[in-house]
């Protein structure tokens, strides 16, 4: 790394209570600016994703891996399947026992609902798969 590039880092809170700076990137001088390179980005135990660019309206965030569109990405999801993860979060951020996965949580939900309000601003939205069967509590893993 030579003097025009800097590492980024963010802080992390360990459940021991200590903080500990992650890398996740390198800022490298641009003209008066910087450009941000960041590497591969995962939420919780998940496998790394490849970062996606904001543009896609989420963030490229997909849904957690349970019920029936587990993995798939949120923008576009059905108005239905974007309701039943968002009470999941809900539920889940409710639950002081589950404090440990807030943070993520929190995040899911501010993507999900940030979905929801794209698709009620008007323009095109995927068809919703009517001949799949409604989600139920038995397809949250907790």
């Amino acid at each position: 790394m030579d003097d025009r590039e800097l590492p980024v880092t963010v802080a992390v809170t360990r459940p021991d209570g200590r903080v500990e700076q992650v890398r996740v990137g390198t800022a490298i001088r641009s003209g008066d600016g910087f450009t941000l390179r960041l590497g591969d980005l995962a939420i919780g135990g998940a496998a790394p994703v490849r970062a996606r660019p904001a543009a896609t309206g989420s963030g490229g965030m997909v849904f957690p891996p349970y019920g029936r569109s587990a993995g798939a990405p949120i923008a576009g999801a059905s108005t239905r399947d974007l309701e039943f993860y968002a009470q999941g979060s809900r539920r889940s951020l409710a639950d002081p026992a589950k404090s440990r996965w807030h943070e993520k949580e929190r995040v899911l939900l501010a993507a999900i609902e940030a979905e929801i309000a794209r698709q009620q601003g008007g323009g095109p939205t995927p068809e919703a798969d009517d001949d799949a069967p409604p989600h139920t509590d038995d397809d949250i893993p907790f």
